[in-house]
């Protein structure tokens, strides 16, 4: 998978910009406020029609414009694929191939994106919420099915966790109508749980080799999809709706008191154990920055062997971040193998040795233009 081009009208500081990318590793090179990492979150944005840096849309549209067009063509082992999304005051409008489509599950998955920035760091040692984000968001460039689910689940959640709201405070009294809402819940909660539990599982065989190899062989990871139902390899989707349903109705009287639904995904975890400890709590700073690699450079080969393409990888200022071992450990795995853009200041060291005929473009107030290395 690859993007071949890019077009952006009004999107943050870009009035006008049209881009050919190469295929191997472009490197974006600017001072900060200049544009660098604004050119990353488009193409972020064209892949998942969400920012990774904020969740208002009309902080993306240039301040004198009323609407921002993105526009890419991705190169898939199908043909070429041409995507636009077009964001104003009216809300969003995605097409493919030129053909508007009225659900971002139907859009999300026709150019899947990898990105690694400071901030995935905290990965591991960040909140809980932080884990399930980056579940439904790589996950859900892989199933359309997942992203389908999820998306009906978190309605249902929202509709029941308002009425549980009313019960607290007496607006209402019928419970048929919650009786109604928790079945929803856990029809699509228990999807979501089981395609989790199955990517997770398969994450983890990715990852392991690729943290043995960062550690010299001295640690072994793995990943632990923390649910609120009892869940294994044999588990089956009715099963798992069949123990949502008893947990809401066992948890009811709570649940009111509380005014929200206190068990189901939206409420689960993602644990990294290396060896056999979980290392948001027992680990270095080194061991949890090595983890968070091994799972970010693993989503990538999980990503291939669910779609059949590999993913474009973003990579949003983390080198600085990294020392030179890590560095040599991301840049040697990409080599040769996925499209990457990555934001810098400067490139040099490391970066400068290993990586291979790098496309360099200065960017400059929004403009770019090409560097002979």
């Amino acid at each position: 998978m690859l993007l071949k081009e890019m077009e952006l009208r009004h999107f943050r500081n870009y009035d006008h910009l049209e881009v050919t990318f190469t295929p191997g590793v472009n490197v974006l090179i600017g001072e900060n406020a200049q544009g660098k990492t604004n050119l990353l979150e488009a193409i972020h944005y064209l892949a998942l029609v969400r920012s990774h840096r904020t969740n208002k849309d009309k902080e993306l549209v240039e301040w004198h414009a009323q609407n921002a067009i993105l526009k890419g063509k991705v190169e898939r082992q199908t043909g070429t694929v041409p995507l636009e999304i077009q964001l104003g005051k009216e809300g969003k409008q995605v097409k493919v191939n030129h053909l508007p489509q009225s659900r971002l599950s139907t859009y999300i998955g026709n150019l899947n994106v990898v990105l690694f920035a400071p901030e995935d760091l905290a990965l591991v040692k960040g909140a809980p919420a932080l884990r399930r984000q980056f579940m439904n968001v790589e996950f859900g460039q892989i199933s359309s099915r997942y992203l389908y689910n999820l998306s009906h689940f978190n309605d249902a959640l929202y509709q029941r966790n308002q009425y549980l709201k009313q019960l607290r405070s007496r607006q209402a009294t019928d419970r048929i109508l919650l009786e109604v809402l928790s079945d929803q819940l856990a029809t699509f909660g228990s999807e979501v749980t089981a395609v989790r539990y199955r990517l997770v599982k398969r994450l983890e065989q990715w990852a392991q080799p690729l943290h043995e190899e960062i550690s010299q062989q001295k640690e072994k990871l793995q990943l632990k999809y923390v649910s609120s139902l009892m869940i294994d390899d044999q588990s089956e989707v009715a099963d798992l709706q069949e123990q949502l349903q008893t947990l809401l109705r066992i948890n009811i009287e709570k649940e009111i008191a509380a005014g929200t639904t206190l068990v189901g995904p939206q409420r689960d975890d993602l644990h990294f154990l290396v060896n056999d400890n979980n290392v948001q709590h027992f680990g270095s700073q080194g061991q949890q920055r090595t983890t968070a690699l091994a799972v970010k450079l693993a989503e990538i080969d999980l990503m291939q062997e669910q779609t059949g393409e590999y993913p474009l990888l973003l990579l949003d200022d983390v080198l600085s971040e990294l020392d030179n071992d890590r560095q040599t450990h991301l840049l040697t795995a990409i080599q040769d193998k996925v499209q990457t853009f990555l934001t810098t200041t400067s490139l040099s060291g490391v970066a400068r040795q290993l990586i291979k005929a790098p496309t360099i473009y200065q960017i400059h107030h929004g403009q770019l233009s090409t560097v002979a290395n």
